[in-house]
């Protein structure tokens, strides 16, 4: 998350009247961008991670795991402290990390100074700089403070005291929540807005239910006797006991929960609008995939759930849909029945590739007439048309007095309200996200890959990382065709949030990835070696040393009868394994596929050994050598002496657990079966700024 703006936030009621027009204006500053820049070319490769951390606060002497609130001290000392370090020393401002504040107040957000560029080097400094991150957050914390990454605190929202210091829910202004304070939020004015406006636009706050995971002593049917089910201080309040808080399901009622989570988010810049659409398409069905590989978050509210991944409780906290909006009532206020929450999988593809056929986007897409006709009268195709428009079928949830007459030509803070997360909230998130470039800036066209969990260590981050990098690149290279229908995709979401998926799950994923009319050559016993394409596409006789950026497109095969194969015989359900590592000799895999292209590369052998260590992770973690964070997680709470095997996860399991997990961090506590045996903590390597 950026620069936060400084302005008078609209409630909803205030709010709801320019709409309309916010709309008109979103769409004027978005072709704005459109007729400067569609034909803008040859933008290299530029990337950069995000990496949240939720920082947590010991009481060693009470046994004790809380959340610290002390965001907006902590990250104005940082900000001192990276102006120290560059009047001190020679580096550059533009060569050190920056830190971001986050929905909630015991969260931080890390960037690198400046983007990653193609160069191999700059792959192998990704693990560095967030090491270096991580220290320099650690460095002002107070002793008992603590920067960890996972994606969820498993006490948030349990009675009593969880944050330090402790406020009650009670004053939830905001949320209402019968869990939550308003002072887990960030106190910037956009944040307690736009909790409050999801709810009044919803008509009654978010629910959230996760199913519970049994265990041997687990009271069947489970009602929770945690939810303070007959209290009466707001209107929402009789909600859960008249039906939001399933049995036998944990039960949340705030933004703060989904909001909450930490994640890992990766942004590369295109060469073009056209590459950056292909590469948006590529990895749509890639969300999922990574999302059960990367699965971080079984424990909710002080209980073990039956799901490993947080994606299903950030849809649900900011899920301002009404009852007609989510087919619950006939339409009558409301345009649209819309069938997902704002924050969800990605809901149709955009590229103008040949291989993107229209029976792949088989999911209904409402979208605004109005804005579709005038983006198509503007020169937008029929995909990218119906693409914005589909965004603009929300409301905007946070409005600024002050933003309602900016200039059209100069700012794209109207669209940024829809589409992207930059000056101003963004309130469209999903898997992946198409990103113009920002009004007056050198950025060009980007893609967003957002789906992926936080995991626990700066290596395993900088290895998922470095994989999906690789892996947009083989996609460019060899000209990669993983599409399956959208329908597909989305059930593969849900797929992915089981228990144990990344085992247990099977996954529907393409069975050709290669072009029509490419030679395919690849074994169970060597790796695949790149195709060879038609008219010169894919990767050049002449080794290149980095990565790089426009590709040429692959050309359609000159019989069109070979376009013609069912598109249900196009693909089938693999393992996580399968889909990652191989599949006999019919699917290469990703990770096949990622090394074929490193081998089309000229890398000296140091560079590639060390980049082996990441990829071994992910081939590990597939494969089933190396858990989950997720597995690791129950099994630490399940083997706990304090565990009674009914699903509760106490005080003393908590705080153990957190402890654990900063402990394997910083490389004081080994962890078999979790991590490589090679893994070295923040204890011994600090980082390096970079890249």
């Amino acid at each position: 998350m950026g620069l936060l703006y400084l302005g008078t936030p609209l409630s909803w009621d205030q709010a709801k009247p320019h709409a309309d027009a916010i709309r008109e204006h979103g769409i004027t500053q978005f072709l704005n961008i459109w007729h400067r820049l569609k034909d803008r070319q040859g933008d290299e490769l530029l990337w950069g991670d995000e990496v949240e951390y939720m920082v947590v606060s010991f009481d060693h002497d009470a046994g004790a795991a809380r959340l610290s609130l002390r965001q907006t001290d902590i990250l104005a000392k940082l900000a001192q402290l990276v102006n120290d370090i560059c009047i001190e020393s020679s580096a550059k401002l533009t060569d050190m990390p920056t830190f971001h504040p986050e929905y909630g107040r015991f969260m931080l957000e890390s960037t690198p100074g400046s983007p990653y560029t193609g160069s191999l080097p700059d792959l192998l400094s990704v693990e560095k700089s967030m090491r270096y991150r991580r220290t320099l957050a650690r460095s002002h914390l107070k002793p008992n403070e603590v920067p960890i990454t996972l994606p969820v605190f498993p006490r948030l929202g349990v009675p009593g005291v969880f944050t330090d210091p402790y406020y009650d829910p009670a004053n939830a202004k905001a949320s209402h929540s019968l869990f939550l304070p308003d002072e887990i939020t960030n106190p910037h004015v956009r944040f307690p807005t736009i909790t409050a406006n999801t709810r009044e636009r919803r008509g009654s706050k978010v629910a959230m239910n996760l199913p519970l995971f049994f265990d041997t002593n687990t009271p069947r049917p489970f009602i929770d006797p945690t939810i303070p089910w007959d209290r009466n201080i707001y209107k929402e309040d009789p909600e859960a006991k008249n039906g939001a808080a399933l049995p036998d399901h944990i039960y949340m009622d705030a933004m703060g929960f989904g909001m909450g989570c930490s994640c890992l988010q990766i942004t590369f810049q295109a060469c073009n609008i056209a590459e950056a659409r292909r590469v948006y398409d590529a990895l749509v069905p890639i969300g999922p995939i990574m999302l059960a590989l990367t699965a971080a978050s079984p424990a909710w509210r002080g209980y073990l759930s039956d799901v490993d991944c947080r994606w299903n409780v950030i849809a649900g906290s900011v899920d301002d849909r009404t009852e007609e909006e989510r087919g619950i009532k006939p339409l009558s206020e409301n345009k649209y029945v819309i069938p997902k929450s704002r924050y969800d999988s990605v809901d149709s593809y955009i590229s103008t590739d040949w291989i993107n056929r229209p029976e792949y986007n088989d999911n209904p897409l409402p979208i605004d007439e109005k804005t579709y006709q005038r983006l198509r009268d503007n020169g937008l195709d029929d995909l990218l048309a119906k693409h914005i428009a589909h965004l603009f079928i929300r409301d905007p949830l946070i409005v600024f007095s002050e933003t309602l007459d900016w200039n059209d030509e100069t700012s794209s803070d109207h669209f940024e309200v829809y589409a992207l997360l930059q000056g101003i909230q963004s309130t469209n998130w999903q898997t992946l996200r198409f990103k113009p470039p920002p009004a007056g800036s050198p950025i060009g066209w980007r893609v967003e890959f957002r789906s992926m969990e936080i995991s626990l260590t700066d290596f395993e981050n900088a290895a998922f990382s470095i994989f999906i990098v690789l892996l947009s690149r083989a996609i460019l290279s060899f000209g990669l065709n993983f599409y399956v229908p959208m329908s597909k995709v989305d059930a593969n979401m849900q797929r992915a949030q089981k228990r144990n998926a990344a085992r247990e799950g099977t996954f529907f994923f393409r069975k050709s990835v290669f072009p029509v009319g490419s030679e395919r050559r690849y074994t169970t016993t060597a790796p695949v070696t790149p195709p060879d394409l038609p008219n010169g596409c894919g990767p050049s006789i002449n080794k290149e040393n980095k990565l790089r950026n426009c590709y040429p497109e692959v050309p359609p095969p000159a019989d069109p009868e070979k376009l013609r194969v069912p598109i249900e015989e196009e693909y089938e359900e693999m393992t996580i394994d399968e889909i990652i590592n191989g599949k006999g000799n019919d699917f290469p895999g990703l990770l096949g596929l990622v090394h074929a292209y490193l081998n089309s590369l000229d890398v000296d052998f140091p560079i590639k050994r060390k980049l082996r260590k990441y990829l071994a992770l992910i081939e590990q973690r597939a494969d089933g050598t190396l858990m989950t964070a997720a597995t690791w997680q129950r099994e630490f709470i399940r083997s706990h002496p304090d565990y009674k095997f009914d699903s509760v996860v106490s005080e003393s399991i908590n705080y153990d657990l957190l402890k654990a997990a900063d402990e394997i961090e910083r490389g004081l506590r080994p962890a078999p079966g979790f991590l490589p045996s090679h893994y070295t903590g923040t204890e011994e390597d600090t980082g390096e700024p970079g890249p």
